[in-house]
């Protein structure tokens, strides 16, 4: 019987200091890196995360690598493989497409301050001085397009069919052109040098900057819609991690807002700031 009893206790123990050892193992499994690297486009973005994001995470006690990038495909590949932790450059409906066509699962954690698009002139002062055949040159892809028109029709120079679709507005969608304006279209890096040779240019913000513009020189910059605010995203199976909350803190904290009021003048807060 005292066999019986101390075997039983012996495997009580046993059974015990095995779930201590599971437990222990999990832990520390459970345990986050506190290293993340952001990638984002070289310019105002890099710029955003270096200056205004990346502070607070140290705060916090991580250990940040911003990784550049110079084109809107790799940072979203990087993102899918691994390579990088979370990226800054894109609006949401470029993310979700970017996602569905390349099987991806990426999630927004969270929309920034955003470089809008403006139009700029070389030639005129004013919008109200647009005549008869005034050249206007646009980003030639629909997303881009479909911003540039809508400035036009907010401030009563076009009429747009009510019934188009918002998102991608084209040309076809102008019902009403009194001024007969002749619109160009050009690739969008094409537009910040297009304002030398038409009468006005749309230029998305991130090439304005990156042509040395200043945002605040534009005859008019666009009432920007939140679907296109740049946003933080992330794998969607990480939206629970602690590195993306700390990164959700950091742009939500006030040290945040007060670096983009003094250094991204020009820039359109989301409506989560207002």
């Amino acid at each position: 019987m005292k066999k019986l009893v101390l075997l039983a206790l012996t495997l009580v123990l046993a059974l015990g200091l095995a779930a201590c050892g599971k437990e222990s193992s999990s832990g520390s499994a459970s345990k986050e890196k506190k290293e993340i690297k952001i990638g984002a486009t070289s310019g105002p973005y890099a710029d955003m995360v270096k200056k205004a994001i990346a502070p607070q995470l140290e705060k916090d006690g991580y250990k940040v690598e911003i990784v550049e990038f110079s084109d809107y495909v790799q940072p979203n590949i990087s993102l899918g493989n691994g390579s990088i932790d979370a990226n800054l450059f894109q609006h949401k409906i470029y993310m979700e497409n970017f996602a569905k066509e390349n099987n991806l699962e990426l999630s927004e954690l969270i929309s920034v301050p955003t470089a809008p698009m403006g139009i700029y002139s070389n030639k005129l002062k004013d919008l109200k001085e647009i005549k008869k055949g005034t050249t206007l040159a646009l980003p030639n892809d629909p997303t881009n397009m479909a911003r540039a028109l809508k400035i036009l029709d907010a401030e009563g120079i076009i009429k747009l069919d009510p019934a188009a679709n918002p998102l991608t507005v084209s040309e076809k969608d102008v019902k009403e052109n009194p001024h007969g304006i002749q619109f160009k279209p050009l690739e969008a890096a094409q537009l910040p040098r297009a304002v030398e040779s038409v009468d006005l240019s749309a230029v998305p913000g991130n090439f304005a900057l990156a042509a040395k513009m200043d945002l605040l020189d534009a005859l008019k910059l666009e009432e920007m819609e939140d679907e296109y605010r740049n946003r933080v995203v992330i794998n969607t199976k990480d939206l629970d991690k602690d590195f993306a909350k700390a990164i959700k803190k950091a742009v939500e904290s006030d040290e945040f807002e007060k670096t983009i009021d003094s250094e991204f003048k020009g820039f359109g807060k989301p409506e989560w700031m207002k």
